[in-house]
């Protein structure tokens, strides 16, 4: 069985629970090498041929008239000697997508998952205890834990996918596997295709500085039975020969405007709020942004609870300066898809790449 269609947005009702007195440590966004395919320019890579066509076609639906930007997500950091449970599983658990149940899965103490603490998840703090999509990111060295659907219980971590990236290791086209999905249905991770308040912060203390990587991103509907690397798996229900699939990258147009772009919440939030726009809007042209699921919000980016640097400084605190609302005059004819390979039909037969793989060639672009 395959995990449900995964929501784009985790605003729940969840109960504060807590596994230790010390806040989890506050640390980069993963990156994984220089070389990986979320690093790429693709600024003058060439275009899909049906690129004006698939815009047009998801201009009627993509995300009405707002480029919102969501703040839900925390990326926790491990240590040697923070405490793990085994992953039990629940019902629909995709295997061989998924690492098999088990495993010791680490959870920093004061730590959290999505949805969970303010300012949208109704406690104080981030918590382990968690009822919907419940996304557990955790770094430890170069490994990057996920799950989805998760919760803490009984000295256990329930989740409906719970798996592992090399963070070391340049993954091959497939990612994972072909036909693989992960805690998202592209199959693609999530932490490191965020963005955070230290590295906007970084970013913006640069001329005409960027965040150095694609983004993810979303749409209400993708195209349905196929997908494209680097996506590994596909889900959508749009049957239009001009719907973009699950994997897409497309990439914000050279002659978008950005030099002169006014944040959607200056008057809220002061210039600043244009200069990160602008080094979002920078990053979207030269690494463009991938589409990683279906959801009514576009852009994701990781609470600032535990970052050095608050959304704040950057004129993007999402309640007292209204950050959700930085690009929302940005729209999806701004951007072109680029070619990334031919649309693979999703069969849902997983063959996971071997988790001891060296490097694997065969990109597409």
């Amino acid at each position: 069985m395959r995990p449900p269609p995964v929501s784009q947005r985790s605003v729940l009702t969840c109960v504060l629970f807590t596994l230790g007195l010390s806040a989890a440590s506050a640390d980069p966004i993963p990156r994984f090498p220089p070389d990986s395919v979320w690093n790429q320019d693709v600024s003058t890579a060439p275009l899909n041929t049906n690129s004006t066509n698939m815009i047009s076609h998801t201009a009627l639906d993509a995300w009405g008239q707002h480029f919102y930007i969501d703040f839900p997500f925390y990326v926790l950091h491990a240590t040697a000697g923070t405490q793990t449970d085994p992953v039990v599983a629940k019902v629909s658990y995709p295997q061989p997508d998924c690492d098999a149940p088990g495993f010791a899965f680490p959870l920093p103490a004061g730590g959290g998952m999505s949805g969970t603490g303010p300012p949208f998840g109704g406690g104080t703090a981030p918590s382990y205890a968690c009822s919907g999509d419940c996304y557990l990111l955790v770094v430890s060295g170069t490994t990057l834990y996920e799950s989805f659907t998760s919760n803490v219980s009984a000295g256990t971590l329930q989740s409906g996918c719970a798996l592992t990236w090399d963070l070391s290791k340049v993954y091959p086209h497939q990612g994972r596997g072909e036909q693989c999905v992960s805690t998202v249905q592209s199959g693609t991770p999530i932490a490191p295709l965020l963005f955070n308040a230290d590295e906007m912060y970084a970013a913006a203390q640069i001329t005409h500085g960027d965040l150095g990587h694609a983004i993810r991103f979303l749409l209400n509907n993708a195209k349905q039975g196929v997908y494209v690397h680097p996506g590994s798996d596909g889900y959508g229900s749009d049957s239009s020969v001009d719907a973009i699939p699950m994997g897409s990258r497309l990439r914000l147009r050279a002659d978008f405007p950005v030099d002169t772009f006014i944040a959607g919440n200056l008057a809220s939030s002061g210039p600043q709020a244009s200069v990160s726009a602008q080094v979002l809007l920078r990053t979207l042209q030269k690494y463009g942004m991938i589409l990683v699921d279906n959801g009514s919000v576009p852009l994701t980016a990781e609470s600032d609870y535990y970052t050095t640097h608050k959304w704040a400084e950057s004129g993007m605190d999402p309640v007292t300066q209204g950050g959700i609302a930085l690009l929302e005059t940005v729209q999806i004819t701004d951007f072109e898809v680029v070619y990334t390979g031919e649309p693979i039909t999703t069969t849902f037969n997983c063959a996971r790449v071997a988790d001891d793989f060296v490097f694997i060639d065969g990109y597409d672009y």
